[in-house]
């Protein structure tokens, strides 16, 4: 009981939380696994957690360095947790944690320099390495949904993010869907 009195309020560790779940969120929408390709297994859950929380990051970077550094802090934790819940050992976690903060800082440079050069072939060629290991037939698409992502992020305000565009838009029709030109899906 006293515990809640004495504790001081984290709004910053609580914005970052709310962010980070909402991150998480967007990463495992359907869409990116039925109709743009991931693979839906471990690797490429990660892979669409960091390329939100790398856009997410970069965002925050312009003026929200703070904020930034807790949803990288929460991230951290959350990583830390899910690969204990996998049954590494208390040994192995540092290592593993080690690789996916490199693989976060990495892929990240990787997607900023792309986009701050507005070259979205080589966007196109990260995401391919990155999140398809390989030559990925919706690369282009995943790799336009960054760009619309990271152009409604930059004009969000902080308090209402994070705002991504929306990941339907950027995938083929449902495999089980057939559209002749002209007509409308009503699937």
């Amino acid at each position: 009981m006293f515990d809640r009195l004495l504790r001081r309020p984290r709004p910053v560790a609580d914005i970052a939380a709310r962010l980070y779940g909402a991150i998480v969120a967007q990463a495992r929408q359907p869409v990116f696994y039925e109709r743009l390709g991931v693979a839906d297994t471990v690797t490429g859950r990660f892979e669409m957690v960091v390329l939100h929380l790398s856009l997410v990051i970069d965002r925050l970077q312009q003026g929200e360095a703070a904020l930034a550094q807790a949803v990288f802090d929460v991230y951290c934790v959350d990583m830390d947790r899910s690969l204990r819940e996998l049954g590494i050992g208390d040994l192995g976690v540092p290592h593993r944690m080690k690789k996916m903060i490199e693989a976060l800082y990495g892929r990240s440079r990787a997607y900023r320099e792309a986009m701050a050069a507005d070259d979205r072939s080589a966007l196109v060629a990260a995401v391919e390495r990155n999140v398809f290991s390989g030559a990925g037939p919706h690369a282009a698409a995943l790799a336009d949904y960054m760009l619309a992502s990271a152009a409604t992020l930059a004009k969000t305000a902080t308090a209402d993010l994070p705002a991504f565009a929306e990941p339907a838009a950027f995938a083929a029709p449902d495999a089980g869907t057939m559209l002749i030109p002209g007509t409308v899906s009503i699937r």
